[in-house]
């Protein structure tokens, strides 16, 4: 890290450059830490395009911190694999504690936290990207749920086949991507000239698809685009949503960070509305990848659409209603303890010290946009 800003930040390597590096099969005897780390710097630091260092512009930031990796440490050491409360109670616990700390700390209304006397909670996934799909497969179990019950005739099929979800045009690819793992179409709404999902549009794209027998069933907004970091009108979106009793989950991945600055937070204006949230502190909150924040507002609702039971899994406090087995808010089974990076992040920088942390960066971008005016060519 010291001298990351002398390396070359993207390599110059050819592909397949690695393999003639080293030897084609493992070694029979064990080799010195020394000789390995030697070839680290021989072998794989020619091919890294360093994301840190102060001349990399490309993707997105990625949060790092001392704090945050001296906390990956302590997980890799302690090495427990929390699917369940009782494959370790601190990973569990913890997690959902920083869950709510974060919560806080962002202004999510007190529905998403699971201390509350509500029904919401959050958990930290890899990335946005599996955030989104599981609040899609969330709602796609939901609705086919509820048509079942109202329609014994109709097959789960038949109703995944004719269910619509939508996002805007500039959403993320990842968004359709959890379309086409889910089996559920996507309809892209078309953003208007400040690249915002509106609620016309939103409403006309519903009322089309139900003339035609569809079943909408899904919306994603964005708060910072990728392509440019636009915001979805939420007042506009939210009660449409509410009206037409469609999942509404918000896709905030980098620019939820700034959220913990109470002078950003007009731009969440809406998120009362919204079934599910998700950021990345991983983008811009000093904590290292990966730690993706991921809440809903009605947990049974995400694990009601995962809940597996072998009797492998299932231990003595499971249905108590004391504990949480996040293997029910996620793709894979195993987890890591992700949370202490949250932990340590949380206490050592302070709230006020994420809050400068943000502001600093606001102020250079404000910098830099006054630069760039001075020197518009006429």
């Amino acid at each position: 890290m010291e001298q990351i800003e002398s390396r070359q930040v993207f390599p110059s390597v050819e592909p397949g450059y690695l393999r003639p590096l080293i030897p084609d099969s493992a070694p029979e005897e064990g080799e010195t830490f020394d000789e390995i780390m030697k070839d680290v710097e021989r072998v794989v630091m020619p091919g890294v395009t360093h994301w840190h260092s102060p001349f990399f512009f490309a993707y997105f930031p990625t949060a790092s911190s001392y704090p945050g990796m001296l906390a990956d440490m302590l997980c890799g050491a302690i090495g427990c694999i929390g699917f369940t409360w009782a494959s370790s109670p601190a990973c569990t616990e913890l997690e959902t504690v920083m869950l709510d700390w974060l919560g806080k700390v962002i202004g999510l209304p007190e529905e998403f936290l699971a201390g509350s006397k509500g029904e919401g909670g959050g958990v930290i996934q890899g990335t946005a990207s599996e955030a989104t799909l599981m609040a899609l497969l969330a709602a796609r179990t939901k609705v086919a749920k509820r048509l079942q019950k109202e329609n014994p005739d109709l097959s789960e099929a038949e109703i995944i086949g004719r269910m619509v979800a939508y996002s805007s045009d500039q959403a993320h690819s990842s968004v359709e991507r959890a379309g086409l793992i889910s089996g559920v179409r996507m309809k892209k709404i078309q953003s208007d000239e400040n690249f915002t999902m509106r609620g016309k549009n939103l409403k006309k794209a519903l009322e089309e698809d139900k003339a035609e027998g569809l079943i909408p069933m899904f919306v994603c907004a964005t708060l910072g685009t990728t392509s440019s970091c636009s915001f979805d009108n939420l007042m506009e979106i939210g009660p449409i949503c509410s009206d037409e009793n469609l999942w509404l989950h918000i896709d905030a991945a980098y620019a939820g960070s700034a959220f913990i600055c109470p002078e950003f937070r007009y731009l969440m204006k809406g998120v009362e509305f919204a079934d599910s949230f998700n950021f990345n502190p991983h983008k811009w909150l000093l904590v290292n990848f990966d730690c993706s924040a991921f809440w809903v507002k009605k947990r049974s609702d995400l694990i009601g659409a995962f809940k597996l039971d072998p009797v492998y899994l299932q231990h003595d406090h499971q249905e108590s209603g004391l504990v949480t087995d996040y293997r029910h808010w996620q793709i894979p089974l195993g987890r890591r303890f992700r949370s202490l990076k949250l932990w340590f992040v949380l206490r050592m920088y302070g709230v006020k010290g994420l809050q400068e942390y943000i502001r600093k960066h606001v102020r250079l971008a404000h910098e830099f946009f006054g630069v760039c005016e001075t020197r518009r060519p006429l």
